[in-house]
């Protein structure tokens, strides 16, 4: 069973770092570009970061671009983000998805964190930045 599942949200001061996880499971992230989105309350799901292992790249959205840093380890087949100097506009539910429809990220630029690529979805990491 194809399956992902997002941890290491929590609750943190502007400013503060947090990193999360996306554990894959029935599949490895190297045949799929694995993306993160989030979703504050009221606002649709936007799209955050991709990786690419196969096409060895990355797409950030600019709200992030220069604090946030997404990577992957294939031998844990887990793909992070690591978010620094967040701020409370950031607050929200993180949600890690895969696709095997896109195939570079840095390539398709912000087309490759359109929700409607990717299939397989976790169930989301809440993140709240708040002093």
């Amino acid at each position: 069973q194809v399956q992902l599942g997002e941890s290491g949200g929590g609750v943190v001061q502007p400013g503060d770092s947090l990193r999360l996880s996306c554990a894959a499971s029935g599949f490895a992230v190297d045949d799929y570009a694995i993306a993160w989105f989030r979703q504050a309350p009221g606002k649709e799901r936007e799209g955050v970061s991709c990786f690419s292992s196969g096409a060895g790249d990355t797409y950030y959205v600019d709200a992030v671009q220069g604090r946030f840093t997404i990577s992957g380890d294939n031998a844990k087949n887990t793909v992070y983000l690591q978010m620094n100097s967040l701020k409370p506009e950031d607050t929200s539910v993180y949600y890690c998805a895969a696709s095997n429809r896109v195939s570079t990220c840095r390539g398709m630029g912000v087309l490759s964190v359109i929700t409607g690529w990717y299939a397989t979805w976790g169930q989301g990491t809440q993140v709240t930045v708040s002093s």
